[in-house]
């Protein structure tokens, strides 16, 4: 009986949603000839050798820091993950070629929507990766408009210390999109002055571990909406899965 390996290609991801999620996918569906393993790779100069010492290889997903930089191994892009410039899920063609795909958007949106108000029309970005590129192309989706935020000031993007009041009188949807707050480094948060956010808000936070972050938590306080990304990562999954299997 053939093999169909799947795996996720990353940097310190022993705390992986995906592995676990597609371990217990393939229990639950009685799919015995598919495994999922963690391709933990210190760079990206790795990613050759993982594709050529496992060839049951049938689908990929990718995750911090290489969502960026795995796209030069790639043969093909879907049209979204060019437009994004980031890519979460690979297919393997029946070439054995890589494709590259986002469902990264796609599980953002679908996770946003129910949230939204009429008045939810901007939105703050907090940070400049992989998954910040993927929720502005989402957002782009649903026609709100969005500012980046950085540590530094760059062109297109505003940092930190500019953010006040007025700041959130204009953007009612923060999302944060850094690693701070992450297992085990849970005490981090952005640095944000929480105390202007309102019920009129919405908090989101791409972090699924811990399930409430010092950034949801803090915002929460002060009545505004709050969603982690567990929502986002099955939503996403499920995708990947599709992608893979069609």
């Amino acid at each position: 009986m053939s093999r169909r390996q799947y795996g996720l290609i990353g940097k310190n991801i022993s705390y992986s949603f995906s592995k676990k999620y597609f371990t217990e996918k393939f229990a639950l569906g009685n799919l015995v000839d598919c495994t999922y393993d963690n391709f933990d790779i210190p760079t990206i100069e790795d990613f050759p050798a993982v594709i050529a010492n496992n060839p049951d290889l049938k689908g990929l997903n990718v995750t911090i820091p290489y969502k960026e930089t795995i796209i030069p191994y790639l043969a093909k892009l879907s049209k979204n993950a060019a437009q994004i410039g980031a890519v979460n899920v690979i297919r393997f063609t029946k070439k054995g070629r890589l494709k590259g795909y986002n469902t990264d958007y796609y599980g953002f949106m679908k996770s946003l929507e129910p949230l939204l108000q009429p008045h939810h029309k901007k939105a703050l970005i907090l940070g400049t990766g992989g998954a910040a590129k993927a929720v502005a192309f989402a957002l782009d989706k649903l026609g709100i408009l969005y500012t980046f935020v950085s540590r530094e000031s760059k062109e297109g993007m505003i940092d930190y210390d500019r953010i006040n009041a007025t700041t959130f009188d204009n953007y009612h949807i923060i999302i944060n999109c850094t690693p701070l707050g992450t297992s085990p480094n849970t005490k981090e948060f952005p640095p944000l002055p929480y105390a202007f956010f309102t019920d009129r808000h919405i908090a989101f936070d791409l972090i699924y571990n811990p399930e409430e972050t010092q950034f949801l938590r803090k915002a929460k306080k002060k009545g505004a909406v709050t969603k982690n990304g567990y929502e986002m990562l099955v939503l996403q999954a499920e995708k990947a899965w599709k992608i893979w299997n069609k």
